[in-house]
């Protein structure tokens, strides 16, 4: 494995108790070592714990990504909160990840592979947590330059960003109580902070504003709380995201159990389910040349003029209209 192999290393990797680094010599020039972890014959190790002593002294996987992420063993009431938000997770219902999930199982896929594709379906491009923290941190760090209530920062930040989806407020909770459940647990426990005080102050300035009803959502709840915990919004992606594919996982298991054994692509399509062009029969190679068209446009009038018909063609990218945010953009 790698270079542990290497006649040319000073100590057997394998027969090593302790580490990949001695401590009375000099760092090869490469080790299978990080600042986080080290693994060998006999233990794994994270942070300088040792991994099986950690889960016979009681601890739980919880309490280790707390020292994975943190460094830092978590207090009693941290841990039931983490354990908390990732049984929260655990549900996917029936989102687009979910039928993604069930989509590539109908293929006959491993359970990996459906797992996989739909962590990739997961909302806001895996920017959610990211988008949200970023906002959070911004409204903090200019009520602390502006030295204005944070109230008021709050207004004037949620008046200019009311629709958008990072914000964790919309309404898509007004009937699920589950977004308000996980704030209250955090407060419960003692746990909460800065960040569960300032998505209140958001939940207010976003209800002050909308026109549409419009309430804490799981996003802005689970973000405040993980956010309190010490987590970045990185890490609090990773966690999820892996959590939540156990979801996907178990629509992979009733996929393939419980839906009709018939292979993805077997099935035919009606063509009544066809909304595309009427039926026309291919072109000989002689007639290309009259029926075919050049990608290319000789002036800017003729590509305007080709790229507003190729908008018209339904299922295509050229239907697609791209709104790119501008990165000057600041909160």
């Amino acid at each position: 494995m790698g270079n542990l192999d290497d006649p040319r290393l000073n100590f057997n990797y394998r027969t090593r108790e302790r580490g990949t680094v001695p401590m009375d010599t000099k760092r090869d020039r490469f080790q299978w070592v990080s600042e986080v972890a080290y693994k060998n014959v006999h233990r794994i190790v994270t942070r300088g714990y040792d991994t099986t002593e950690l889960v016979e002294a009681g601890y739980g996987l919880t309490d280790v990504l707390f020292v994975d992420f943190q460094a830092r063993i978590p207090l009693v009431e941290e841990e039931k909160m983490l354990n908390y938000v990732m049984v929260c997770m655990l549900e996917d219902g029936l989102s687009s990840p979910a039928n993604i999930a069930r989509i590539v199982a109908s293929g006959k896929t491993l359970l990996t592979q459906a797992a996989g594709a739909s962590i990739l379906a997961f909302g806001h491009a895996y920017g959610a947590y990211q988008e949200i923290g970023k906002l959070m941190d911004g409204i903090l760090a200019r009520q602390e330059k502006e030295g204005k209530p944070l109230s008021e920062v709050v207004e004037a930040v949620v008046g200019k960003k009311l629709n958008d989806p990072a914000l964790g407020v919309s309404g898509l909770m007004l009937k699920d109580p589950m977004a308000k459940r996980m704030v209250a647990r955090a407060e419960k426990l003692g746990v909460a902070g800065k960040y569960v005080s300032l998505i209140k102050e958001i939940v207010k300035a976003a209800q002050k504003f909308s026109k549409e009803p419009v309430d804490i959502d799981l996003l802005g709840a689970t973000g405040a709380v993980m956010f309190d915990l010490g987590f970045t919004p990185e890490a609090t992606w990773g966690i999820l995201a892996v959590t939540r594919a156990f979801a996907t996982g178990a629509h992979y298991c009733e996929e393939i159990e419980r839906e009709a054994p018939v292979r993805l692509g077997q099935t035919l399509t009606p063509k009544e389910w066809y909304d595309g062009p009427a039926d026309r029969p291919a072109p000989t190679l002689e007639e290309r040349k009259s029926v075919a068209k050049a990608m290319e446009a000789q002036t800017p009038a003729e590509w305007k003029q080709t790229f507003l018909e190729r908008q018209k063609i339904k299922g295509s990218g050229w239907a697609i209209v791209e709104e790119i945010d501008d990165p000057k953009r600041k909160i």
